[in-house]
């Protein structure tokens, strides 16, 4: 294999920020959206300053104020608008950093990690410290490789096969302490950056082994303590490792005790999957590979602000959305692994003692026989969370809005709607009861729109209270 030393990252100032303005408010109660034709309509409505409105680039109407509701948004029992509380929070809960954010996870100190797959950044996972700022996490150094992104072999880009370095962050999750395991920062590893050819188009290298990796970070003293590489029959070249959950308890796994990681490929080449790693022993193996449950929906065509939505990437002709297996939860018993690819409307699920079979000619057999369909939801949806309650939370980036599945009652229920949220790519719910939610406006990125940037910054994480006292699920981590 020959080597291409990559370009130096360049610098990047502040441009993004955590805004907390929407409000999570009793069940059966509602808020009222408004639509003006103009920003200078807003402004009279709600005295909004417009420069801190995080504003859509397509599109006539400007919706502008805070939709938060359970279990029905029609429902007129209680309006909150955000034009007296607004202007505190834009000054009081403001986070200024870098990049557009793709993960993210908030520790018990209240710590606010994120990660940026990675570009033209210096670093692709940071953490907040202060109303400002972030900085590199842990530290600089392991955030970049020491001297290269991607290789070649006959012409063929491949990422660098680095286990000591982060190469390219795509997800990032925290479990609570334990008896034997500190509250710990597990950091996912694509090992696949996205790089630019001579004419400046980007296009991302295959994975090769020691690359893609998860990475254990002690949260009490910022060091990593564990590093998991999967071997060629389990993370393919074509892989994309997405998202990521855990259940450390004891009994989850036959050999050593340590707990099982359940990892997310989504990759967009058609060999979507589960991986599921023994956190004692470090083997790895695949379950519902190529799934009709995990496959992408064909030729979906979503749609964002209004507007239907295609990929139109530089030198290359119109295209469908190609991912696949997305997000992913846990029930808080462990026992039920909540699931869905990217571009399509329904919901699945299947029984985690499936996914963790392995060792057994008929494993893979046993884990396509028990895929459960939990119907429609009303649209795509990206990144999952999931509350001590049992709720099974779906970003719907269509909507601008958080829905949450009852396994309860067996239906979908809208739980929180802003104009703000454009694009929702991660969440994480804290154990102080919000969920905090990224917000990147990723179908306006350069790479889907034939090399124009039409973000509009910053890009932010929200936060919202969840309903019912609901908090983050910790009862797999005992």
């Amino acid at each position: 294999m020959t080597s291409t030393v990559a370009a130096p990252p360049s610098s990047m100032h502040a441009h993004a920020w955590i805004i907390t303005v929407m409000t999570s408010m009793p069940l059966g109660s509602t808020a009222i959206t408004e639509v003006a034709d103009s920003m200078t309509d807003i402004q009279k409505l709600h005295h909004v300053d417009k420069e801190r409105l995080v504003q859509p680039r397509l599109g006539r109407h400007w919706v502008s104020s805070v939709l938060a509701t359970h279990p029905d948004w029609r429902s007129r029992s209680e309006y909150v608008k955000i034009e007296s509380r607004q202007r505190d929070l834009w000054t009081r809960d403001r986070r200024n950093y870098d990049q557009w954010p793709i993960g993210i996870a908030v520790a018990s100190d209240g710590r606010i990690f994120t990660t940026y797959t990675r570009g033209d950044y210096d670093y692709t996972l940071g953490v907040v410290v202060n109303e400002t700022a972030e900085e590199p996490y842990p530290n600089r150094a392991l955030n970049l490789p020491p001297d290269q992104l991607n290789t070649s072999w006959h012409g063929i880009p491949f990422g660098v096969g680095t286990k000591g370095a982060f190469i390219s962050v795509q997800a990032v999750y925290i479990t609570s302490q334990t008896a034997s395991r500190p509250e710990t920062l597990w950091v996912l590893d694509t090992g696949r950056p996205t790089i630019h050819n001579n004419n400046g188009d980007p296009s991302m290298p295959y994975a090769q082994p020691g690359g893609p990796k998860l990475i254990a970070i002690s949260l009490s003293n910022n060091t990593i303590y564990r590093t998991y590489t999967f071997p060629a029959d389990v993370h393919y070249p074509d892989s994309y490792l997405n998202d990521l959950r855990f259940d450390l308890r004891s009994n989850v796994s036959d050999t050593s005790g340590e707990g099982i990681a359940y990892l997310v490929d989504s990759s967009n080449e058609g060999r979507p999957g589960f991986i599921m790693v023994d956190l004692g022993t470090g083997e790895s193996w695949r379950r519902l590979t190529q799934d009709p449950s995990v496959l992408r929906g064909p030729e979906d065509v979503p749609s964002y602000q209004g507007h239907p939505f295609y990929l139109r990437q530089k030198g290359s002709p119109t295209q469908w959305q190609l991912e696949g297996l997305d997000g992913i939860q846990l029930s808080p018993d462990g026992k039920t692994m909540y699931y869905s690819p990217l571009s399509t409307n329904y919901l699945w699920s299947v029984p985690t003692a499936n996914l963790r079979e392995h060792g057994n000619a008929l494993a893979e057999i046993h884990a396509h026989a028990n895929v459960s369909n939990h119907g429609q939801r009303g649209g795509n949806a990206n990144g999952f969370e999931g509350d001590s309650n049992g709720l099974i939370y779906q970003l719907m980036p269509e909507h601008n809005a958080v829905y949450y599945y009852d396994p309860a009652d067996g239906q979908t229920h809208g739980f929180v709607r802003d104009p703000r949220i454009l694009w929702p790519d991660g969440a994480s719910n804290g154990e102080d009861g919000y969920m905090y939610i990224n917000i990147n406006q990723l179908p306006y990125q350069p790479a889907w729109n034939n090399g124009q940037d039409l973000r509009s910054y910053p890009g932010a994480i929200l936060r919202c209270k969840l309903p019912g006292n609901g908090t983050k699920i910790t009862s797999l981590y005992k």
